[in-house]
């Protein structure tokens, strides 16, 4: 025994389709978390090991120090020799200091903060936090479309579940016409013609009624397969196929919808996404601004006064000209944006003939119920007086059995009604962004009687 409200719960318990879009939600926020990470600083550590073909080392010859020290000599001794000579001899050597060894290590940990980026990681972060929200509306959306799924599987189980009960009820009064006719054909009331029309009737009855458990049994799986029960159980929908006699005017429905679906919301998300990728392209002119800083953890070869161990500092980045390509892409954001605005005014458009085609099914269900109302009341009194006038003979076993037929058929007609009624509110609720208010509109046990107006086996 499941009412509709039990089935959706055990919908949201168990439905993959709501499962995906809850880890399409978890996506999103790790990809804004992503994006957040460029608020932070980087570290870094790397290290290296080089081989060089020469030695790091200065070479300075010494004749730059013993030419002037000959002209100082010669200036005070005019005619010396010796003394030039040993200066001549030194000043052809050339002086060595070696820096650094051709084998080099070294292991670093750097680090950057960007401190300004012209505005990206705000307008990023933006972006991370509109991923989310389209993500939570798909996510809405999804479970429309199942509440939508659920609503045709139960109520089409439930109408199946009914339209036995008829095939039911027509087949035993087919069944007992027959066996009337058996009697009047033994007093000679009728003729064997007679009663084996009754009895090819009553066959076709029959064969109507498994055809009927039969669809019954393939919508009974397949309430199963949505709300994902294994369990070898039969399921017994309580909840009624249901009509209500008024319904809120058109209008509230199309405001609804604006204000509502999922399509019109994501397509709003991502137009405001479209926002902010203009103002990140834009943000391309300015400058990277960022705190660096440098520590060597370990050297071999380098001497830390060449190349200090600790650095720190600020720099900026600036792309003065790439080729025009900040441009292409300001614009090719721009007409995304102008797209999505673009989609928006279609889609409400499309949205208020959806609206115009759902509230038109409902209004036309509500008057199919009225008109059927009437002629099942009338069809069942030709069969109470067919069937007493064929018990006197005054009936022909034809007349009874199109008087069945046509009662049987009023009445399975009126079902379908109902449950093109009840589906066709839940795909307008479920287009309005509203689907969990079809719960309020189904009437509850006090409300029989109070507006709405429901069906069960007669």
């Amino acid at each position: 025994m499941l009412s509709f409200n039990e089935a959706i719960q055990l919908l949201h318990k168990g439905n993959q389709s709501l499962k995906i879009a809850d880890k399409g939600i978890e996506i999103a926020k790790s990809e804004r978390g992503k994006l957040n990470a460029f608020w932070y600083p980087s570290v870094q550590s790397t290290g290296a090991f080089v081989h060089m073909s020469e030695k790091i080392e200065v070479k300075q010859p010494l004749s730059q120090f013993t030419d002037p020290a000959k002209e100082f000599v010669h200036s005070i001794i005019p005619d010396d020799q010796i003394i030039s000579s040993i200066l001549d001899q030194i000043g052809a050597n050339t002086l060595i200091f070696p820096l650094a060894p051709r084998n080099l290590t070294t292991v670093d940990l750097n680090a950057e903060w960007v401190f300004f980026a012209g505005g990206k990681r705000i307008h990023a972060t933006k972006i991370g936090n509109t991923m989310i929200d389209i993500a939570r509306e798909n996510r809405a959306q999804v479970d429309a479309t199942q509440r939508t799924l659920l609503a045709e599987s139960y109520y089409g189980l439930k109408l199946s579940q009914e339209v036995v009960a008829v095939r039911e009820e027509a087949f035993r009064g087919l069944q007992k016409h027959y066996e009337n006719a058996l009697k009047l054909e033994a007093t000679g009331m009728i003729d064997k013609a007679g009663r084996l029309f009754a009895q090819v009737n009553m066959d076709e009855a029959k064969r109507e009624l498994e055809a009927a458990r039969k669809e019954e049994a393939v919508l009974q799986q397949a309430l199963k397969t949505l709300l994902n029960v294994n369990d070898p159980v039969v399921i017994t929908p309580t909840s009624p196929l249901f009509i209500n006699e008024t319904l809120p005017p058109k209008e509230e429905f199309i405001q609804s919808v604006h204000a509502g679906n999922y399509l019109l919301n994501q397509l709003s998300l991502q137009e405001n996404m479209a926002k902010q990728q203009v103002k990140i392209d834009q943000s391309g002119y300015m400058p990277n601004i960022a705190l660096f800083g440098k520590q060597t953890l370990y050297s071999h070869g380098i001497q830390s006064n060449l190349l200090p161990r600790t650095m720190i500092g600020v720099g900026f980045t600036w792309n003065l000209f790439d080729g025009l390509e900040r441009e292409k892409r300001i614009r090719q954001s721009k007409l995304t944006r102008q797209t999505l605005a673009l989609g928006q005014e279609k889609a409400k458009n499309d949205l208020t003939v959806g609206v115009d085609k759902l509230y038109t099914q409902l209004q036309k269900a509500q008057d199919n119920v009225q008109a059927l109302n009437t002629t099942i009341e009338l069809s069942e009194e030709l069969v109470r007086m067919r069937k007493k006038a064929f018990t006197e003979g005054m009936a022909t076993s034809t007349e009874v059995i199109d008087a069945e037929t046509m009662l049987s058929k009023v009445k399975v007609a009126r079902l379908a009604a109902y449950y093109e009624y009840d589906v066709a509110l839940m795909n307008l609720l479920a287009l309005c962004g509203t689907p969990e208010q079809f719960g309020s509109l189904s009437p509850a046990p006090s409300l029989i009687g109070k507006g709405e107006k429901t069906i069960t086996n007669d």
